[in-house]
């Protein structure tokens, strides 16, 4: 795979990661924790495509065939730790919206 393909395939896939914690923070916002909780699934089921990749990134420089780094590929990077990032605090407000419903019932 070239690195533009590399890199584009490193920022959709955590592109989805992100989006689909952004989904489930508004799920749990809403009250609808399963939804939330299965779109935190989906999330890290793309945040392990994604790392995969990245993965396979460190092996080929490890062996002695390493990609040129680009600023693209720093970009994708970042949208992985961005996403990376966004996955733990979604779940983190899943959880305080579940404590938040749980106090209003009582």
């Amino acid at each position: 795979m070239e690195n533009l393909e590399v890199a584009m395939s490193l920022i959709t896939k955590a592109g989805d990661s992100r989006g689909s914690c952004l989904e489930a923070i508004e799920f749990a916002r809403d009250g609808r924790f399963d939804e939330a909780r299965d779109l935190i699934k989906k999330a890290v089921d793309s945040m392990i495509e994604a790392h995969e990749i990245q993965t396979q990134l460190i092996r080929d420089e490890m062996a002695g065939n390493g990609k040129d780094i680009s600023l693209l590929m720093v970009h994708a990077q970042d949208h992985l730790n961005l996403a990376l990032i966004t996955r733990d605090m979604a779940e983190e407000m899943i959880v305080l919206y579940e404590r938040i419903s749980r106090l209003k019932e009582k």
